[in-house]
């Protein structure tokens, strides 16, 4: 009962976002959880179910005994077969393993990409208000555009390439 309750009050959706799983993996678990409670259900369907048969509730109601007295051989006789499944758990903790070595890969990435973005939103901070810049702020700290305007100047350019077409042309005449 206890990890029925369990089950009932786990947010799978919430644990699929904060995740962050892909759409395939998410599918995958969602396709998993609903042959899980399938099989639960069946399970708890059949176990309700007795599992003795009355043989000779049948030898009276059969005209053939032979049939009968067969199917109880049959049955004395059953015995379910054994199947290795260490295979399968191998194949499931080598998944595991890969599993959390790309989830711990993932963590080393996260983590790189937030300082980055926290030294980035320091950085945002910390710099002048933009009508505070001047020009000569700006050709230090991207000289490529400098370079950029002083060639503009030496070949008589005075219009920047496609400004007019992005914003229009603001001449009235």
């Amino acid at each position: 009962m206890a990890t029925k309750a369990a089950t009932v009050a786990v947010d799978f959706a919430r644990i699929y976002s904060s995740l962050g799983l892909g759409k395939e993996t998410i599918s995958a678990l969602q396709a998993f959880r609903k042959r899980h409670a399938d099989a639960q259900r069946l399970q708890q369907v059949y176990s309700g179910q007795p599992t003795n048969v009355d043989f000779t509730h049948y030898r009276s109601v059969l005209k053939n005994k032979a049939i009968v007295d067969e199917a109880e051989k049959l049955l004395k006789d059953f015995k379910p077969v054994t199947y290795d499944v260490n295979a399968h758990i191998k194949a499931i903790e080598t998944f595991e393993a890969k599993a959390v070595a790309k989830a711990q890969e993932t963590e080393q990435k996260i983590d790189i990409e937030l300082k980055q973005l926290q030294d980035t939103l320091a950085n945002i901070e910390q710099a002048r208000p933009f009508d505070q810049l001047t020009t000569e702020d700006v050709a230090q700290a991207h000289p490529r555009i400098k370079e950029a305007v002083e060639t503009m100047l030496k070949k008589g350019k005075w219009t920047v390439p496609g400004y007019k077409e992005k914003f229009g042309d603001l001449n009235l005449m």
